[in-house]
């Protein structure tokens, strides 16, 4: 007994004197989240830089590795996609919203082209996802499961035959509007007129509901949001939008929609425009405005003078950085008004002209998950950010079009 004692006792001592194996830092907690729960993104604009810098022709560029000076406007490659740990891309085919209704159609379907080209062109990185069931069985085999989002309702030409076609092409979501209020909803940064969606507009989005087509309410206007809530009986999402009570920008969901996605099941998927995150960015960008109006006035007819005022301006007022904790906040924001299921992440790469300090290309996604370590987040908290809410609506939708 004693004998067995003293080997107990030596044990004990033994495991005392081993050094405590060192608690995950929030890089690495991040990265083994991210490795089992890859990311889906809501809103990527490389195929709108694809069309804009070599005309739609892949011969001209290499996607798996781009050059600096590409890389800066796409935000996107292969390399960075795989560092960032993206499973899942809902690709726009984003078209300008002042274009005539048959040029849009034209436009979008070229758009929808360039999305399955690049998937041919890479098979071996991309391949093509209807479903949440073909999301997930893309990302166990190693691929980026891509998706297609219309951005923009002036993409269909008021046509509902035109909105079933764009599905049956492989359109997945329709932002209700871009930055011009249509024939049928009102945009957040245009004139309304039709106090939220118009009759047709509701047609719109009945059809959508049937057909298990996303209604993105990114970029509408509070009265259109309302109006979708209203009538939708499939959760929505807002695919590159912020909380409008952080940063008090009208692309922003203010708190009145917020309160509501619980019921909706609708999932705000955070982006990361400088002006949608940061209040002081944002203030800038106003004061800026002013300032180049007035200088419009003031310098009627000598266009030097008007730049000259206005860059004079700027030099004296440096742009203010967003970054990657005021990203954050948003986030924070959303979970404590709607909650943990209601978020997601939609980067808006390859559409902005500047990204946010800490996150300036896809590669970056893990160092803001492991921000949200440091604030709190659990591994579970941090898998349904990641993709799981996005998921959850995908299958939603498809439930409710097969009803």
């Amino acid at each position: 007994m004693r004998k067995v004692l003293h080997l107990l006792v030596l044990a004990l001592l033994a495991a005392m004197a081993m050094p405590a194996a060192a608690a995950a830092t929030p890089e690495e907690t991040a990265r083994e989240v991210l490795a089992k729960s890859p990311i889906i993104d809501g809103h990527n604009d490389t195929p709108h830089q694809i069309a804009a810098l070599f005309d739609r022709d892949f011969s001209k560029f290499d996607l798996a590795s781009l050059s600096a000076d590409v890389l800066a406007k796409t935000h996107t490659d292969i390399k960075t996609a795989r560092a960032g740990y993206l499973g899942g891309q809902y690709w726009s085919v984003y078209v300008d919203a002042a274009l005539p209704k048959h040029e849009a159609v034209t436009r979008t379907i070229q758009q929808v082209d360039v999305v399955r080209q690049m998937m041919a062109r890479y098979p071996e990185t991309f391949t093509y996802a209807a479903t949440a069931a073909e999301v997930e069985a893309a990302m166990k085999k190693g691929k980026i499961a891509s998706l297609i989002g219309m951005e923009g309702g002036h993409s269909i030409g008021s046509s509902l035959e035109i909105l079933r076609q764009t599905y049956a092409l492989g359109a997945r979501y329709m932002t209700l509007t871009h930055s011009l209020t249509t024939d049928w909803a009102d945009s957040a940064t245009d004139a309304p007129k039709h106090d939220g969606l118009s009759p047709f507009g509701f047609e719109v989005l009945a059809e959508m509901n049937q057909l298990g087509m996303i209604a993105d309410i990114s970029h509408v206007s509070e009265a259109t949001m309302h109006d979708v809530l209203d009538k939708s009986t499939a959760p929505v999402l807002f695919t590159h939008s912020n909380a409008r009570a952080v940063t008090p920008h009208p692309r922003n969901v203010p708190d009145s929609v917020l309160q509501r996605l619980p019921q909706n099941g609708g999932v705000v998927m955070v982006t990361f425009v400088p002006g949608f995150t940061s209040a002081e960015r944002r203030q800038w960008e106003y004061q800026r405005s002013a300032v180049a109006g007035r200088a419009k006035t003031e310098f009627s007819g000598n266009p030097s003078g008007e730049k000259a005022a206005v860059d004079g301006w700027i030099a004296a007022n440096p742009q203010p950085k967003a970054t990657l904790a005021q990203v954050a906040d948003h986030i924070d924001h959303i979970r404590k008004v709607a909650g943990i299921d209601h978020i997601g992440i939609g980067g808006d790469f390859g559409g902005v002209d500047e990204l946010p300090v800490g996150l300036e290309n896809v590669s970056t996604y893990p160092a803001l998950f492991a921000e949200l370590v440091r604030r709190g987040y659990s591994k579970a908290d941090l898998a349904k950010i990641a993709q799981g809410n996005a998921l959850r609506v995908m299958r939603a939708v498809e439930k409710t079009a097969r009803k």
